[in-house]
């Protein structure tokens, strides 16, 4: 009786807005189900036509994330990490460049991070329900409110949020990239020994930012400026590319890092390249007889990345490495 009074004075929810507030609900479970449930399984990332597995242990143990990551084809090589602790063991074949890595993939920051604003960039609709590596799903889609974005689709596991499934999709619903468990065991007690690292090769420790800088996109911007971004894209850990300067931006869901750095003698190829929803779009720009060649890379169309390209402008050739030559 009370709740058909409440009903009669106030008026029916609009079923999209009331559908637009569960998937909300659900993205607010997403971020802190990622670090804080414990989970191992096999899960396959697939970008365009190539496809990669990978079998991930995770726990939340006293506070700490602990995970480790064990390249399952292409060559042997894992990545072990304890709270802001990583330790990447490379494989035998191929290469990793932990300096340049910038937030992207199924386990990205941006997804364990304060979710809010994405609403202003994407809206949030639920898709119905589905099973994921034996589980029960909800799927929750991200439809792009502008063309400099892509959409997403999210499968997320009804007992703990968890995400087991997500697609990333452009304008036309094109799947670019896929990402699936496809054997999970949830909730279990796993034992210390699943955290340490047993491949033998060169290993590369990094320690993980606490926290996203506050400093402002101009002062991280030493020597170029850019003069236009998506709106919403924010800055974010900047990467390190030896000379010249990076930064990184995200949106809460994607990211993207702009590169600006002198030229080197090999004539390298300009324009855009795409794997999966992964563009990389490369530029040359002179200032004063020097050449600095300007990358962007990240989860952008590319003609969003031409866009962020093109913006780039030099302002001091010198913060950028450039010296006398």
């Amino acid at each position: 009786m009370l709740m058909a009074l409440v009903v009669l004075l106030t008026g029916p929810v609009p079923a999209a807005a009331a559908d637009e507030e569960e998937a909300a609900a659900w993205l607010e479970r997403l971020g802190p189900a990622l670090n804080m449930t414990s989970y191992r399984g096999v899960f396959v990332y697939a970008r365009g036509d190539r496809v990669h597995s990978m079998q991930i242990a995770h726990r939340y143990n006293d506070g700490v994330v602990e995970e480790r990551l064990v390249l399952q084809d292409g060559g042997s090589g894992e990545i072990v990490r304890k709270g802001m602790n990583v330790v990447c063991v490379l494989p035998e074949r191929g290469r990793i460049k932990l300096d340049q890595v910038i937030p992207s993939g199924p386990f990205a920051e941006a997804f364990t991070s304060q979710l809010v604003p994405v609403s202003r960039w994407y809206r949030a609709e639920m898709k119905g329900e589905d099973r994921v590596a034996g589980y029960d799903v909800v799927t929750v889609a991200l439809r792009a409110k502008d063309p400099y974005r892509y959409s997403h689709r999210l499968w997320l596991e009804k007992s703990t949020g968890l995400l087991l499934k997500s697609h990333v999709r452009n304008a036309e619903g094109e799947v670019l990239e896929h990402f699936q468990f496809t054997s999970l065991q949830i909730g279990e007690n796993i034992p210390d020994s699943e955290f340490e690292i047993r491949t033998r090769g060169r290993e590369i420790s990094r320690t993980l930012e606490g926290s996203a800088p506050q400093a402002s996109t101009v002062q991280r911007m030493d020597g170029w400026q850019l003069g236009w971004r998506p709106d919403g894209f924010v800055p974010a850990a900047a990467p390190r590319s030896g000379k010249g300067k990076a930064v990184a931006f995200s949106d809460g869901l994607a990211a993207f890092s702009v590169f600006v750095e002198p030229a080197g003698a090999v004539n390298m190829p300009t324009g855009a390249s795409r794997i999966g929803a992964t563009t990389v779009y490369m530029r040359k720009v002179w200032d004063e007889g020097r050449a600095f060649l300007v990358t962007v890379v990240g989860e952008l169309p590319p003609q969003t990345a031409r866009q962020v390209a093109e913006s780039v402008r030099i302002e001091n050739a010198l913060a950028l490495g450039a010296g006398g030559s």
